[in-house]
């Protein structure tokens, strides 16, 4: 399948290492550990500095990590950016809710499972 091909290339582009600056970092986030609902992709232009640019795409159903329209995005996201390095993890480090923006407070109300856990490794710490 031809979609198939933009989630290939950008596994391959993260399995490089660093080959150098601008950096895209990619990070999926979801409800639990097994279904990401929220990839965020952030551009880090040199070493030492901040994220210059931040996009962020969201699915209502389904895993993000398999949709290939928008892996294409990511895709032309980060080659927009001129980007040389990836970063990305499979892994799922936390709920897709932006604490200050979303919700107040310690936890996220809309997702019961990360009450309580590390968000990197889904561990309970309370």
């Amino acid at each position: 399948m031809m979609e198939d091909h933009f989630l290939k290339r950008l596994r391959k582009k993260a399995r490089k290492g660093l080959r150098g600056w601008p950096i895209a970092t990619i990070a999926f986030y979801g409800p639990n550990l097994s279904q990401a609902t929220k990839v965020a992709v952030g551009i880090v232009p040199s070493e030492n500095a901040n994220v210059e640019e931040l996009r962020d795409w969201k699915v209502d159903r389904g895993d993000i990590r398999a949709d290939p329209g928008i892996a294409r995005e990511i895709l032309e996201f980060i080659e927009k950016h001129r980007v040389l390095t990836v970063g990305m993890t499979d892994e799922i480090i936390g709920c897709p809710h932006q604490e200050g923006i979303d919700y107040e407070g310690e936890w996220c109300p809309v997702c019961e499972f990360w009450h309580g856990r590390d968000r990197f490794t889904g561990q309970r710490v309370h």
